[in-house]
């Protein structure tokens, strides 16, 4: 068996825990291709050096052969695993050296269990949509796809924009707001979340559009089918606006015209046995912790 390991920046206090880890994967004669950035990390600032068995840049030289990808981090080690690495028919299992991470799930005192599971095909495939987001007017950026959301953003003025927001070509709504964001099932518990979205189950074929600090009060967020294309004009006082696909952000000019709709692959992620999604819920946003419960 083979498998790739992808990171970005951990603390000196999960070197245990990542120890513990690559020696699983060593005992079990598991073969590793490990992210080339991630290992100078850990050799050259944390100085212990992993087990691996090959090396890989970028999605160009990953190996298709891996059965796994191990991402470890938090959730936005997970989002750049997914630009850095590409291939949408590996598993992706999120493995957090973190606090709050709804995609990286597997917690430090787990991760003995968790590859037992893993190893022991004791698990269920969760598929995940994405978004594709098209540019009219100017070039697409690179890799023109986001795993939580999209949004567009006030950027080099104070003022709000005004987002017309067409969904089939019908007008939903024009949103006078700091911006807008449209969100997938797993996008529902990131930014969308934080500004008073909806949670979505992972298998819920719906988008989230919420907007940011509206001002008019009545406009709440809203759910769509992901059957829907949803197309964004922005107006404003300033020449540009933010884009955001994830953590990659940019300024395109407002005569920019978005195209939204679902991308025609999914990212496959793990569920293990002890972790289902309402689980999860309970656990990360400590519902029930109230003594009173």
């Amino acid at each position: 068996m083979k498998v790739a390991v992808f990171g970005t920046i951990v603390s000196d206090d999960f070197v245990p825990v990542l120890q513990e880890f690559f020696q699983f994967l060593k005992t079990n004669k598991v073969e590793v291709q490990l992210s080339k950035s991630f290992y100078s990390h850990l050799v050259e600032e944390l100085n212990t050096t992993p087990y691996y068995t090959s090396l890989f840049h970028s999605f160009v030289d990953f190996d298709e052969k891996n059965e796994f990808i191990f991402s470890i981090g938090g959730d936005g080690t997970f989002l750049h695993s997914v630009l850095n690495i590409r291939n949408f028919d590996i598993p992706v299992i999120g493995v957090n050296s973190g606090r709050l991470g709804f995609l990286a799930d597997i917690s430090a005192d787990q991760i003995s269990d968790a590859l037992s599971n893993i190893f022991n095909n004791r698990y269920s495939i969760i598929e995940r949509s994405l978004l594709q987001v098209e540019f009219e007017g100017r070039k697409n950026i690179d890799f023109n796809y986001a795993l939580n959301e999209m949004a567009v953003l006030k950027t080099d003025t104070s003022s709000m924009i005004n987002v017309l927001t067409y969904v089939n070509n019908e007008l939903l709504n024009n949103y006078w707001a700091d911006g807008l964001i449209i969100a997938t099932p797993t996008g529902s518990t990131a930014y969308s979340l934080s500004v008073g979205g909806p949670i979505l189950t992972p298998d819920s074929e719906n988008f989230v559009i919420t907007p940011l600090a509206p001002h008019n009060l009545t406009i709440r967020p809203i759910v769509v089918p992901d059957k829907s294309e949803i197309t964004l004009k922005v107006e404003g006082r300033g020449t540009h606006y933010l884009t955001a696909l994830d953590f990659r952000s940019e300024a395109v000019e407002l005569s920019t015209i978005i195209k939204v709709k679902k991308a025609d692959f999914m990212l496959k992620t793990l569920q293990l046995p002890d972790q289902p999604f309402f689980n999860t819920l309970r656990n990360k946003l400590m519902w029930g912790m109230d003594r009173r419960n």
